[in-house]
């Protein structure tokens, strides 16, 4: 497949805005690029959708985070394209065209993110900042085969980005490798650094890696294989998180037998996902209803039954579903305690197809959001960890660490990744 445009059709607009030019800063002589969701002086925000583009002016003062970016030396080479209103985790926008995922160009790039992700990945930028609501850059970061970190709720400003749930709202970024990864994560995270600590325990819970992932990735060997070999056996933990919530979420067994039996998902974190999701859609309807409602905006294919629908929706449970947030983070941090690592699949599996009907992605999504969920739902950092091509086809991996624990996180990440890497090869290299 040709490339779009020649850069993969990552951007909306490409400009180049060069950073701050003293000497000895932390991002010198690195590009990026910017989510079409920041806020930068002199550009219209759009939102991914050109009704919006249309009825908004531009922006009269620029996030500081892409601030901070610019200050740390980098140089900003563009804007990239999203999903509409960061409604999706497909990437796919009517308006501005999909981009081309650069590991599989048939597959999409994931969403909402984007054009964040393809930049990265297409090699046209070091990094790039997007946003994580329920996914929206851990689902392309794993479609597009590249480094992704949703951070801590909260611990990025989120000002002069435009919301789409601001309970759940996240500043992240992509990068290819790690050391650029945790270059812009130390300017953006703007922590002292800290002492790096040893984790005390792994969380490999099987169930999600056999229920919500794939067998056929081996995933869940690798990720046993490698803690075991850096940390010892006696760190891994492999009881069931599904079970694990049904003992310390209560509030879930209100919910629980509506989702009891269902095919491919686990019934606790099925609720988990429901719980995420009619927050998230309340949130946005409470943001954006109005404009919707006086604009009429064209919307793409399943993205508009889908955004009118969290319109119309009826959220009497959302009382209940704010408890069962408030015990979950609870239950998942007494989990992980201080030093805990949580392991998981990113993704149900590989980039669904171009174009595929919207009821093949319906139980795809389901389990998706199942695992999405857990971040989003905790406020919990996670990272994004390509292992490689599998089957022609891009494999990651995902762990997670308790609200605030983003450093600790990076470096677990930079301390496995060499043996995750290794541990990968030789379990494809045995099929």
């Amino acid at each position: 497949m040709e490339e779009k445009r020649g850069d993969y059709g990552a951007f909306t607009e490409k400009f180049e805005l060069k950073g701050s030019t003293s000497s000895h800063l932390p991002l010198q002589g690195l590009t990026f690029a910017v989510k079409d969701i920041f806020d930068m002086e002199g550009f219209i925000s759009g939102f991914g959708n050109l009704d919006w583009a249309r009825t908004h002016p531009p922006a009269k003062s620029t996030s500081p985070v892409v601030l901070a970016t610019l200050n740390a030396g980098a140089t900003c080479l563009g804007r990239t394209v999203m999903d509409e209103m960061a409604y999706s985790i497909n990437g796919e926008n009517k308006h501005y065209g999909t981009p081309t995922n650069p590991c599989v160009p048939d597959r999409v790039p994931g969403g909402s993110s984007s054009g964040s992700a393809v930049a990265v990945t297409g090699k046209l930028v070091h990094f790039s900042l997007g946003t994580d609501t329920g996914g929206s850059v851990r689902v392309p970061a794993a479609y597009c085969g590249t480094f992704g970190f949703r951070p801590s709720h909260g611990i990025i400003s989120s000002e002069g980005v435009i919301p789409m749930a601001q309970s759940f709202d996240t500043v992240g970024w992509f990068a290819r490798d790690l050391q650029t990864l945790m270059q812009a994560g130390q300017v953006l995270l703007q922590l002292v650094p800290e002492t790096r600590n040893q984790p005390t325990h792994i969380s490999i819970p099987r169930d999600c890696f056999e229920t919500l992932g794939l067998l056929s990735d081996k995933t869940y060997q690798i990720m046993n294989a490698s803690t075991e070999k850096i940390y010892g056996s006696q760190l891994i933990n492999n009881e069931n998180l599904d079970g694990y919530i049904c003992k310390n979420v209560p509030s879930i067994h209100k919910l629980i037998g509506i989702y009891q039996g269902k095919e491919a998902t686990l019934p606790a974190l099925a609720v988990i996902s429901h719980a995420m999701r009619s927050i998230q859609r309340s949130e946005f309807k409470a943001n954006h209803e109005e404009w919707i409602n006086a604009t009429k905006p064209d919307f793409g294919p399943g993205l508009k039954e889908r955004i009118y629908e969290a319109l119309t929706a009826n959220y009497d449970d959302l009382d209940l579903c704010n408890v069962i947030r408030a015990e979950l983070k609870y239950a998942l941090t007494n989990l992980l305690g201080d030093y805990g690592i949580l392991a998981i699949p990113t993704v149900p599996g590989p980039p669904p197809k171009l174009s595929m009907d919207a009821s093949e992605l319906e139980n795809f999504r389901a389990r998706a959001f199942s695992l999405l969920s857990i971040a989003g739902m905790s406020g919990f950092c996670q990272i994004n960890i390509p292992l490689g091509m599998h089957n022609n086809l891009p494999v990651s991996i995902s762990l997670l660490a308790k609200h605030g624990s983003d450093m600790f996180l990076l470096h677990v990440a930079q301390e496995l990744y060499a043996t995750l890497k290794e541990q990968a090869s030789i379990a494809w290299g045995s099929s």
